[in-house]
């Protein structure tokens, strides 16, 4: 297949209307690492798969790091020793197949984002890599993740290989659902079943229902983010949650906010109830309370009808996801 021709209107700009230099992406990170370190030869690839962008990144790991520790909080023994490689593992993993993943999604959607203002700089509608060249890039991505993922219990390799699923059908889910935030909640927070198996080789319900909680909060996220988009996205006929809540987000956002914090608080006590001490019941519940603040800040802050605002927000989610992964890691300790 080849990419669909560029047109003068496709040029490239940044947010003040001007030609972006040397391959840059409109929505990346000012200064990054990409633009500024990496050799040329590479940027390209590395914009393909976000690295200059590492919201997305962190979005994917913190549900791992979730995993491990309430896992670890059920476990008698708490951490151990091999807990280290899970996380770095997870970390890596994160970054590669968050890459591979946003690598086949600017494949699939290179036409879409050619007609809308933040995304027609990136690598394949902008004409900096071919499809081709796109797909090499992913699949190279993907051998590398496998390598990590190999090297977990077997249970935890299989969820690996079942994720793909997910991530495969993500890209087209705004093509027939007005949920496409659901498909992406899916995949974003497998993680958290991932990790939770590779410490304990099994599943149990408490890190379903943290998955269901990652799943809530990325409705909650991601609609934020896709208010940026909203009217490039009703132009060309992509549904999002963004759309179809209109002015009624604040209300949904809250709903999603409430429903996050209740399955989070459900599986941490699915998890170490009844054996817990009262100490560790109140720091893995404190940080739930502070996510739950976390998130109502954000709220109190949104303006969908500014974008900026909607991509700062959205970025502060990484903040927001890594208060109960540390109260959880606490509560393992104390």
């Amino acid at each position: 297949m080849t990419q669909p021709p560029r047109t003068p209107e496709a040029a490239p700009l940044d947010d003040t209307g001007q030609d972006l230099p040397d391959g840059r992406v409109a929505d990346a990170v000012k200064g990054n690492w990409v633009d500024h370190l990496a050799p040329a030869f590479a940027r390209p690839y590395l914009r393909l798969s976000r690295a200059d962008r590492p919201i997305g990144t962190w979005l994917l790991f913190i549900p791992c790091l979730w995993g491990v520790a309430l896992a670890a909080a059920a476990d008698p023994a708490g951490f151990a020793a091999w807990d280290a490689w899970i996380v770095l593992g997870c970390g890596l993993g994160a970054f590669l197949m968050r890459g591979a993943g946003c690598t086949w999604n600017d494949i699939t959607d290179r036409r879409f984002d050619a007609q809308v203002a933040r995304t027609r700089s990136r690598p394949i509608p902008s004409g900096q890599v071919s499809v081709r060249q796109a797909l090499a890039w992913m699949v190279i991505q993907s051998l590398l993740g496998a390598v990590i993922l190999f090297t977990f219990n077997a249970t935890a390799i299989a969820l690996g290989v079942a994720s793909l699923a997910l991530v495969a059908v993500y890209p087209f889910a705004k093509r027939f659902t007005w949920w496409p935030q659901v498909f992406l909640g899916l995949a974003f927070n497998w993680g958290a079943l991932l990790a939770w198996a590779a410490h304990s080789g099994t599943l149990t319900l408490a890190p379903v229902v943290l998955w269901v909680a990652g799943i809530t909060w990325t409705l909650f996220y991601d609609t934020i983010y896709a208010h940026q988009d909203k009217e490039d996205d009703a132009l060309i006929g992509v549904k999002s949650t963004a759309r179809l809540f209109g002015e009624n987000t604040h209300a949904w956002l809250r709903g999603f906010m409430v429903a996050t914090l209740l399955l989070m608080t459900l599986a941490i006590l699915l998890a170490i109830l009844p054996a817990a001490s009262a100490l560790q019941l109140v720091v893995a519940l404190g940080g739930v309370w502070g996510f739950g603040w976390h998130m109502a800040w954000q709220l109190a802050r949104l303006d969908t009808e500014d974008p900026d605002r909607c991509l700062t927000l959205f970025r502060a989610n990484r903040d927001a996801g890594l208060i109960p992964a540390l109260f959880l890691a606490v509560a393992v300790l104390v």
